[in-house]
């Protein structure tokens, strides 16, 4: 499976949100399948803050928060669905079939999932994987992009390689 991968230097949450607008301008929606982005790291590594501003750059003008007692936030953004998932408080990986994520896997439709270790073997394969790290007082990102889309994605991105 082809794969490319990139690192970012995040010195702040605005710089966590401009890489999350980066991502969102190089969606590749003509993808046949939903696309699906990985996103780990411990609490407080930017995970949300990502999604906040990647979510800003396709439209979503409310509030974005991490959906962690909901499961999972839905947005509609310019024609396409944006599913925001926050899996830290699930008991298991069965628990991912009540989300019905099954029905969600049409083209168009972008999960973001937080914490998808805690579903490990549940959920549909990553295109992105975001592992966001504290580094100092900032923070730091290391992406990947796999297979056809995800690679394509990334190159989108810049920097990959």
């Amino acid at each position: 499976m082809e794969s490319v991968s990139i690192g970012r230097a995040l010195p702040d949450a605005a710089a966590t949100e401009r890489l999350g607008a980066e991502l969102a301008r190089a969606v590749p929606w003509s993808a046949p399948q939903a696309l699906t982005v990985y996103l780990q790291g411990d609490l407080g590594a930017g995970k949300t803050t990502l999604v906040r501003g990647l979510l800003r750059e396709l439209g979503v003008s409310g509030t974005v928060r991490s959906p962690s007692y909901t499961l999972l936030e839905t947005y509609e953004c310019s024609g396409h669905r944006v599913l925001h998932l926050d899996l830290y408080r699930l008991a298991g990986s069965a628990d991912v079939a009540g989300l019905g994520l099954r029905d969600e896997l049409d083209p168009g439709v972008l999960l973001l999932i937080e914490w998808p270790e805690r579903a490990a073997g549940s959920l549909p394969r990553a295109d992105l994987i975001v592992a966001l790290s504290t580094v100092g007082e900032g923070r730091s990102a290391r992406i990947e992009g796999r297979g056809t889309a995800g690679t394509a994605w990334l190159r989108g991105v810049g920097g990959a390689g």
